[in-house]
C-alpha cells in the first residue's frame, strides 16, 4: 500500500503517512472499551486535525495493524486499500452523517464514490414483487448512469446489485461486516465478483468484530446504512416491514439532507405506517419512475 499524502484540509501538508500505521490505530481504538461510532466520533470532534494514530501507542497500532492484514491473509483478502479521514480521498459527503468514521477499508474501483449515486435498499425477506421491483428501479438508474450502491444483505439489496451488473452497470456494495468476512454467506460470489469489478466498502473494524459474539457484531448493519446514505444524493426504499432496518437508513438520508424516495407500493400496504410518517417529513412517494428523475433533476 502506498503511502497518502495529507490533503489540503489537513493538519500538515508536507509529511506523509503510514496507511498501515493508521489501520492499526483504527483497531486499537476500537478495541478500548465500550468504543463505539458516537465514542470515537466525539473523540475525534474535540481534536478536529487529529489522525487516529495520534490517539494510539505506535507500538500499539503496529501490533494491530500485524494482527488485521494476518486475518485478511487468512481470509484471502490480498488486495485492499484505505480511506482516512484527512488524508488522499476521502470523500468529504461522509462528514454529513451523525457520527462519521475515520477510515474506511475498501477493494476496487475507488473512483466509483465520485459519480452520481443513488442507493436501494428493503427487505432481507424481500416478497418477489419487492425483487422485481428493485432490479427495475435499479436497471432505471444505471441506464440514467447512476451509480447503484446498496449494502449486499439478501432480498432487495441482491436484486439491486445482480440487476446492476446484469445491465452492465456501476454498483458499489457497503458491508455490515469486515471485508475479511461475507454476510449472507450465499453472497459470497456477488461480494467477490464486485470487489473484483466494481467496489466494495467496509467501516466495520476487522479485530473488534473478530472478538465479539454475533448478537454484538449485528449492531454494525444500521451504522453501514448511514455511511451508504452520505455516500448517495438519494435513497429508494423498495419495501420495509415496520420494524426493518431500511428505517435507519432513512432516517440518516433526511438528517443528512439527502432525498428519500418510497415507492407507491410501500404506502397501499394497510399494516405499515412508516411510510405516511416519512413523507410527512420530507420522502418523496414514487407512482412511476418519472417521480425520481424529476427530484433529481
Amino acid at each position: 500500500m502506498a503511502l497518502l499524502a495529507y490533503s489540503s484540509d489537513g493538519p500538515a501538508l508536507a509529511a506523509p503517512i503510514s496507511p498501515r500505521r493508521e489501520i492499526g490505530a483504527y483497531e486499537a481504538l476500537w478495541l478500548e472499551q465500550d468504543a463505539t461510532f458516537k465514542t470515537l466520533a466525539e473523540r475525534f470532534a474535540k481534536d478536529p486535525t487529529a489522525l487516529p494514530s495520534d490517539m494510539v501507542s505506535r507500538s500499539a497500532a503496529d501490533a494491530c495493524a500485524n494482527e488485521v492484514f494476518l486475518i485478511f491473509a487468512k481470509a484471502g483478502v490480498s488486495r485492499f486499500g484505505v480511506r482516512i479521514n484527512h488524508a488522499g480521498d476521502y470523500p468529504r459527503k461522509l462528514r454529513d452523517a451523525r457520527y462519521p468514521v475515520e477510515l474506511l477499508y475498501y477493494q476496487g474501483a475507488w473512483e466509483l464514490t465520485e459519480a452520481r449515486a443513488v442507493a436501494v435498499v428493503g427487505s432481507r425477506k424481500a416478497s418477489p414483487e419487492g425483487v422485481k421491483r428493485a432490479q427495475q428501479v435499479a436497471r432505471a438508474l444505471v441506464q440514467r448512469d447512476f451509480t447503484v450502491v446498496s449494502g449486499l444483505a439478501e432480498g432487495i439489496d441482491t436484486a439491486a446489485h445482480t440487476a446492476a451488473l446484469a445491465e452492465n452497470g456501476r454498483t458499489i456494495a457497503v458491508l455490515g461486516t469486515p471485508l475479511s468476512s461475507v454476510y449472507p454467506a450465499a453472497n459470497r460470489a456477488l461480494q467477490n465478483r464486485i470487489a473484483n469489478e466494481q467496489l466494495v466498502i467496509s467501516q466495520v473494524p476487522v479485530l473488534r468484530y473478530a472478538r465479539q459474539a454475533p448478537p454484538q457484531n449485528r449492531l454494525f448493519f444500521p451504522e453501514r446504512n448511514v455511511t451508504m446514505s452520505a455516500l448517495t444524493e438519494a435513497t429508494v426504499i423498495v419495501e420495509a416491514g415496520e420494524t426493518s432496518g431500511t428505517l435507519a437508513h432513512a432516517r440518516a438520508a433526511l438528517n443528512q439532507g439527502r432525498k428519500l424516495f418510497i415507492l407507491n407500493s410501500c404506502f397501499l400496504r394497510p399494516n405499515l405506517t412508516w411510510p405516511a410518517k416519512f413523507a410527512g417529513e420530507g420522502a418523496i412517494r414514487v407512482r412511476t419512475i418519472d417521480d425520481i428523475w424529476a427530484a433529481l433533476g
